[in-house]
């Protein structure tokens, strides 16, 4: 791994991290994370990204598999996938800091027909590998950008490319080629998870997200499962409960207002499906919470 890109992903987040540690860039998609202690567990349902690790550990869990990557290494998820990350190796003389990018499906999708590359076949959505240079070298050329303000809407858009076509060349390539075929499963099952992001406390219309996705009912909840690991509404459900949790914990909400506020109508099983996934119910999760903030 270059230090230089080290040192420019340090330089970046040590003047535009927020509180939380992520310091957000003026490319779409890029941000620059830190670290200064060991994390809890984090809940998230994923985007397609990249993500470079420059200093320190951390581990992800999908399901049942767990991936540990450090300085060095780059996580590479290519679906809407539920993981419970942690960082596992920080502290305030080493932080962790890690650059990572949202994967661009169309850049892809553009990449794979000029490579002329087949289509890989179907695999797990989570991976971690050593970093290849060329990938190391576009992305300090990106940061390098955010240092010519002027310069990031003109010339960004082609560093962007340049990056997405070394993850294709490389280790990563097999598995994010699949992205890129217009017709493919992960292609039309991302069309239903678009919509499910931002309707999510609405009620769950199946036979609309497989119209959207251009399959029928039955073939759609197939290949939802395949790409994402879970159906639909298991989907939704953990959605709701993610933006609930933060509602608790970064607005204030109580338990109710925020059930409310993502969609369910029932208090007592909103608490009781909270209470299973993060292992808590609301309130005493929140006070926990505080407890390690402070």
């Amino acid at each position: 791994m270059n230090d230089t890109l080290l040192t420019a992903v340090r330089r970046y987040v040590e003047a535009y991290a927020d509180p939380a540690g992520l310091a957000h860039t003026p490319i779409a998609g890029l941000t620059t994370i830190r670290a200064t202690a060991p994390s809890g567990l984090v809940y998230d349902i994923s985007r397609p990204l990249v993500c470079l690790v420059l200093q320190g550990s951390k581990q992800v869990a999908m399901g049942t598999r767990a991936f540990s990557f450090r300085a060095g290494d780059s996580l590479l998820i290519t679906a809407d996938v539920p993981t419970v990350s942690q960082v596992t190796g920080a502290s305030s003389d080493a932080p962790y800091l890690s650059l990572v990018l949202d994967l661009d499906l169309s850049v892809i999708a553009e990449l794979t027909v000029e490579m002329q590359a087949d289509p890989a076949a179907a695999g797990i959505p989570v991976h971690a590998q050593p970093t290849d240079a060329e990938v190391a070298d576009a992305a300090l050329r990106l940061m390098r950008l955010l240092d010519h303000p002027a310069a990031v809407p003109v010339l960004h858009a082609q560093l962007v490319r340049e990056l997405h076509y070394w993850l294709l060349a490389g280790r990563h390539g097999a598995a994010i080629r699949r992205l890129g075929w217009p017709d493919g499963h992960f292609r039309r099952v991302a069309r239903a998870v678009a919509i499910l992001r931002t309707g999510f406390a609405q009620p769950l219309r199946v036979d609309s997200l497989a119209q959207a996705a251009g399959m029928s009912p039955s073939s759609f909840h197939h290949h939802f499962r395949a790409v994402t690991s879970l159906s639909p509404l298991q989907f939704q459900k953990q959605l709701r409960l993610i933006e609930a949790r933060r509602l608790l914990r970064a607005e204030g909400m109580t338990a109710g207002s925020a059930a409310f506020a993502v969609g369910y109508e029932s208090v007592s099983q909103f608490t009781r499906e909270y209470s299973r996934m993060f292992g808590l119910p609301p309130g005493k999760d929140t006070q926990a919470e505080r407890r390690g903030a402070q």
